[in-house]
């Protein structure tokens, strides 16, 4: 097949989205398809890279307006593509908008990633062409069946949906380096946990700064901070007395393995449903790691089963992640019985080999004129 991927950012760019495309593409081209990725630039030039055998096109970028990348060049160059599959990723009304008028796929698949929940002016402004998309795409992915009931925009496409959680390199997690997980504990104590992501209005970290006033004796490591955002959260932590417990980490991803093995619980606070999976709650699951996670009404509270892998707590309430916690600390027994059954369920479920199979199944139903399961 020929495969075009259409989303507003690429890598090098870090995020859960930039990221699930990457690994899809690279394994989709190690499959045998011809697969190619548009995306805006961020030197304002357009031009095209060949990246682990994905063909990259990445056109000039003019501003960035509400988190949303706008770029002449985009609809330009998709004019000049004739893919058997053009594999939209939503949000990204740009790129969609620019497919709906200039395309020239034979057919349309959209991954729902998530609803437009903080850019709201957008939406008004965007909601009937996205209504107007969803009707008519070929096919529709949704990564777990909680997004697809929660969507104002999915649900009435339900039937047109698929869902195909995300995938994640299980192996990479099942085992970390030893002295390198000894070293961690070392320098920060134990028992420690762990939050690993970029600080979005969504994540709700300075929630689980605050719980940490109620968890005496743990130590919280914070993986990826991102100025200056890394100095309000250090701010926060000395106002509430816990800044020698709370330790800010930068990007590790080389380690991360032994961040994810050295510690005792991982957490993922979210305040929105903007967090519409949480592709770190599987990494940590492949780690053996109980996870706390929140109910936002997405895919959060499927990927984490409460009181079988995890546990799943209300938003915005410090107090019942420092109970969570205290919970899960006091007792190693449980921990371990978590642990297990998470890396378990991500076996089971969340493995990036079975996520690039059921995408292309949803190709081949897409090309058959297939439009519901």
């Amino acid at each position: 097949m020929n495969i075009l991927h259409v989303y507003k950012d690429y890598f090098p760019v870090l995020g859960g989205i930039e990221n699930h495309i990457k690994l899809l593409a690279e394994t989709q081209a190690q499959r045998g398809h011809a697969v190619s990725v548009l995306a805006t630039s961020r030197d304002g030039r357009t031009h095209v890279e060949t990246l682990n055998g994905v063909r990259v096109i990445f056109a000039a970028r003019l501003a960035t307006v509400a988190s949303t990348p706008l770029s002449a060049a985009l609809p330009l160059q998709l004019t000049r593509e004739r893919p058997d599959i053009v594999h939209l990723h939503f949000p990204y009304p740009v790129g969609d908008v620019a497919h709906r008028f200039l395309g020239r796929a034979r057919r349309t698949v959209i991954t729902y990633h998530s609803d437009i929940v903080r850019q709201k002016n957008l939406l008004r402004f965007y909601a009937p062409f996205l209504r107007l998309s969803l009707a008519r795409a070929d096919r529709i992915i949704a990564t777990s069946p909680r997004y697809i009931e929660t969507s104002p925009f999915l649900a009435p496409h339900a039937l047109k949906c698929a869902v195909v959680p995300y995938g994640i390199d299980v192996a990479r997690f099942a085992t970390a380096d030893a002295a390198q997980v000894a070293c961690i504990r070392a320098q920060f104590g134990e028992p420690l946990i762990l939050f690993v992501g970029q600080f979005r209005y969504y994540k709700g970290v300075e929630y689980l700064v605050r719980a940490m006033a109620q968890t005496p004796g743990c130590a919280l490591l914070i993986g990826n901070e991102t100025p200056p955002l890394s100095a309000e959260l250090e701010a926060l932590a000395r106002s509430l007395g816990v800044a020698n417990r709370v330790f800010l980490l930068g990007e590790k991803d080389v380690e991360l393995p032994a961040f994810y093995h050295a510690c005792d619980v991982f957490v993922l606070p979210s305040i929105e449903r903007s967090e519409a999976f949480g592709i770190v709650l599987l990494e940590a699951m492949a780690s053996g790691l109980p996870c706390v996670t929140t109910e936002v009404g997405s895919g959060t509270s499927y990927v984490v089963e409460h009181n079988v892998t995890g546990c799943v707590v209300p938003p915005r309430a410090p107090d019942a992640l420092a109970d969570a916690l205290n919970r899960l600390v006091a007792d190693p027994a449980l921990r371990a019985r978590m642990g297990a059954a998470g890396r378990e369920r991500a076996v089971r479920l969340f493995r990036f080999e079975d996520m690039v199979a059921r995408v292309e199944a949803v190709y081949r139903e897409a090309l058959a004129g297939r439009p519901g399961l």
